[in-house]
């Protein structure tokens, strides 16, 4: 809903007006990041520890002067991650940097042509994070089945993808996403394929809690009005979930009473 605060976003315990959540890579520069952001509306942000600097190179500009915590929720991934064992240390670097943050976005991947997740990877770094208290948001391909036991597994968030990651095709199997939404125990976000505004709206039309993008953004022509455009076309998703669709028919319908005709 419009940034009602009667409708928030849960995660982990902790309240969200907005329901857009956005990356932070392939911007131009910093400046273009951070007005491109505020336009969004987000409130979670989400960083690739491994190839943006938080405070691990500190001869390096740090993305946090600009993000800071005390204005954003900041969620560390594991983008670039292959293994079970560079993932749950990238979680580890992430914390240790944001002085015991739990929250972390985990990522597996597969393969570098389709940067799909290794679910089996993913799964046993899930365990092992959950297990060490982190709060855990994953990535994973549209399976209900999988998507449930993570969720039982103890991760707070579960983050179907729409497409493959930077492709911006959209929500490609809309089905499964709504399996995955009727069986949630926890909240339910979109990541990646997302390429323009309806994709936003589609998938939040779906049910599901919220969406994650980077690339439709960043990738615009104009990101500062991408980011506007993604705000709305979330907000404006939940609004018609909420209101629910009218039924689909297969013959038209007159919209206007049909007694009392003139003549």
């Amino acid at each position: 809903m419009s940034q009602n605060k009667n409708d928030p976003l849960v995660i982990a315990g902790v309240e969200y007006t907005s329901r857009l959540l956005v990356g932070t890579g392939k911007y131009k520069d910093m400046a273009e990041t951070d007005t491109a952001i505020q336009a969004s509306g987000a409130e979670i942000v989400t960083i690739a520890i491994r190839r943006t600097n938080i405070g691990q190179n500190p001869d390096e500009p740090n993305i946090l002067d600009v993000l800071t915590p005390e204005k954003y929720t900041i969620l560390p991934n594991t983008a670039g991650c292959y293994t079970v064992k560079d993932a749950v240390r990238t979680c580890m670097l992430g914390r240790e940097l944001l002085d015991g943050h739990a929250l972390c976005k985990l990522e597996v991947l597969g393969d570098e042509k389709t940067l799909y997740p290794d679910m089996p990877a993913t799964m046993e770094a899930a365990e092992i994070l959950v297990k060490d208290g982190f709060e855990v948001m994953v990535y994973m391909n549209d399976d209900p089945i999988l998507a449930k036991r993570l969720a039982e597994m103890g991760c707070v968030a579960v983050m179907p993808l729409a497409a493959p990651i930077g492709s911006g095709l959209g929500v490609r199997n809309p089905h499964n996403i709504r399996f995955i939404v009727e069986e949630a125990i926890v909240p339910i976000l979109v990541d990646a394929g997302v390429g323009t505004a309806s994709d936003a709206a589609v998938a939040m039309e779906l049910g599901v809690d919220g969406v994650l993008m980077n690339t439709a953004i960043a990738a615009a022509n104009k990101p500062v009005l991408m980011a506007s455009a993604m705000k709305k076309a979330v907000e404006a998703g939940r609004e018609a979930w909420l209101a629910g669709r009218m039924a689909r028919k297969a013959y038209a319908s007159a919209s206007s009473p049909e007694s009392g005709l003139i003549g």
